[in-house]
């Protein structure tokens, strides 16, 4: 049985951050709505202006140190992968076509079998 850990804020000044962090971006939506008279050149670069404030606080704190950690180790798998080739990827995709048609013939094929034998055969009912 896998165990699950909840990680959980503990530090003072992790909470602190987070707070800080959520304030910014209140204060980046106050912002843009403040600066409506001023044009929305000035409203959009105060919104990302106070964002990119917000994001720099949380990724000083413990969870966003962990994110940042969680983002490299995943770059790091995804460069793992092997991706097919061109080939292959446009063969794998008409074998999933031709299966789908396959199947739908095969559906369209049972419904109408289906249909037969029990509206006319078995109810008696012409269409």
């Amino acid at each position: 049985m896998a165990t699950s850990q909840i990680q959980t804020v503990n530090t003072t000044a992790d909470k602190a951050k987070l707070a800080a962090a959520a304030a910014l971006v209140g204060v980046a939506l106050v912002a843009y709505y403040a600066l409506g008279k001023q044009g929305s050149l000035f409203q959009w670069l105060g919104l990302l202006a106070g964002l990119a404030v917000a994001v720099v606080v949380f990724l000083t704190s413990e969870p966003g140190k962990t994110l940042l950690a969680f983002g490299q180790e995943s770059t790091k798998e995804v460069k793992k992968v092997v991706w097919p080739a061109r080939k292959e990827a446009v063969q794998m995709t008409l074998y999933v076509f031709g299966f789908v048609v396959i199947m739908a013939f095969f559906l369209w094929l049972s419904d109408k079998t289906l249909e037969w034998f029990i509206y006319d055969l078995i109810l008696g009912w012409k269409k």
